[in-house]
């Protein structure tokens, strides 16, 4: 009978013999569990050379002898040598120490699983007879694709210490929320959403997890911050996991730095999930590259509520690219600090509703035109602002190929 085990490693001696790429990619693994981690080996492959420049393993470049094995709690015998393995396996016996055979798996007493991580947990899979790494590689590829989906309800059964997560979705496309999002919202007990972002992947939760809409607009704040802190901890010390569910990246103009101070004041774990801001994204969908060899090589982003501060003026003025967040509003006002700074009338401007989703509309115009233009087209905010030479429509058909690159560009 095959009794199946999970090791933790970290921090513990792990001895790898043979430095082929065999080993390599099975060091990798260890390396990323946080074992202490020594190869070695008579000669070892360039993948292993540089994981030893780095500083992640340590490599004794000779043969392996009974003695090297004293003192590990886990050995891999991956040389290209069967009897030497065999071999290495049975010193490991003796020691009473796991081994894993890479010749021949029934050599050894251990076996190399295909692993997928999603969140807090994980899923293995060996075979249980002869070995075959492909099955068991299709196998687990099926059943993490199925988990990653959010076809699973990844949420604890048995009660524990809270937890907040606070999770970026992106602009809005549910499709570009990150794996790690997506496995964070099935682990879920309560979710605190936003009105901007993936929300429409809330219909896939269970219908007992509680979500809370504390979503703001430009006119409209329903729920101030302290209170939004105040019900992370307490749903968190409650023994719940909470996820805080935000459009965009939770540390771009998210006010997800204050979320994160609560929660630590209070004594709660916390774990932030980065998302694909707007600032960024939204332009690229509209085919909008924020930054392009030969007419902008740098980006500010800010927030436009309150009109275009010093640094946002400057930048606009300096050629940069300009992206303003929540600026719809005060869309007269950052076309007179830009006008006034010395910014051309013709520069071009690029107004994006709804980026990434369906109800997506790109307008364009000028700094002397915007204003005019984005009242008769009745544009309203979530929106995102973009100004500089980027924003051109056509700036992407033009021809820069003779632009010499700068030194040192990648």
């Amino acid at each position: 009978m095959t009794v199946l085990f999970g090791l933790e490693l970290k921090g513990r001696p792990v001895l790898i013999v043979g430095a082929g790429t065999v080993a390599a990619r099975r060091v990798r693994r260890f390396v990323g569990d946080g074992a202490l981690v020594t190869v070695v080996a008579p000669e070892v492959c360039e993948d292993i050379e540089r994981l030893a420049i780095h500083g992640d393993i340590t490599v004794e470049r000779r043969g392996i002898v009974p003695q090297d094995l004293d003192g590990a709690w886990f050995v891999l015998a991956a040389t290209d040598d069967v009897a030497l393995n065999d071999e290495i396996a049975g010193w490991a016996e003796e020691r009473r120490v796991w081994c894993i055979d890479a010749s021949d798996a029934s050599k050894g007493t251990a076996r190399q699983a295909a692993m997928s991580r999603h969140g807090e947990t994980a899923v293995g899979v060996l075979s249980l007879g002869s070995p075959d790494p492909g099955r068991i590689r299709a196998v687990r590829d099926a059943v993490a694709a199925h988990i990653d989906a959010g076809e699973v309800d990844l949420r604890r059964r048995r009660s524990g210490e809270g937890r907040v997560v606070l999770v970026g979705s992106g602009p809005g496309d549910p499709g570009l929320m990150t794996v790690r999002g997506r496995q964070a919202l099935a682990e879920a007990d309560v979710v605190v959403t936003d009105r901007l972002g993936a929300t429409e992947l809330l219909v896939t939760l269970p219908a007992d997890v509680e979500v809370i809409n504390v979503g703001k607009s430009p006119d409209r704040h329903p729920v101030p911050q302290h209170e939004i802190n105040r019900i992370l901890v307490e749903r968190a010390q409650a023994g719940n996991t909470v996820v805080r569910l935000k459009g965009g990246d939770p540390y771009v103009f998210g006010r997800g730095g204050e979320e994160v101070h609560a929660c630590r004041a209070a004594g709660v774990p916390v774990e932030v999930v980065p998302g694909i801001t707007s600032a960024i994204s939204v332009p690229a969908l509209a085919d909008i590259p924020v930054t392009q060899r030969g007419v902008a090589t740098s980006v500010h982003i800010t927030t436009g509520h309150a009109g275009a501060d010093p640094a946002a003026v400057e930048s606009m003025a300096a050629g940069a690219t300009t992206v303003f967040l929540m600026g719809v509003t005060a869309l007269p006002r950052i076309v007179d600090a830009a006008l006034a700074a010395g910014c051309a009338a013709s520069l071009p401007v690029a107004i994006i509703e709804n980026g990434s989703t369906a109800r997506e509309r790109v307008t364009h115009g000028t700094l002397d035109s915007i204003v005019e233009v984005a009242s008769e087209t009745a544009v309203k905010p979530p929106a995102i602002i973009v100004v500089g030479r980027v924003a051109d429509p056509g700036m992407l058909a033009q021809d820069i190929a003779a632009t010499p690159e700068p030194e040192g560009t990648p």
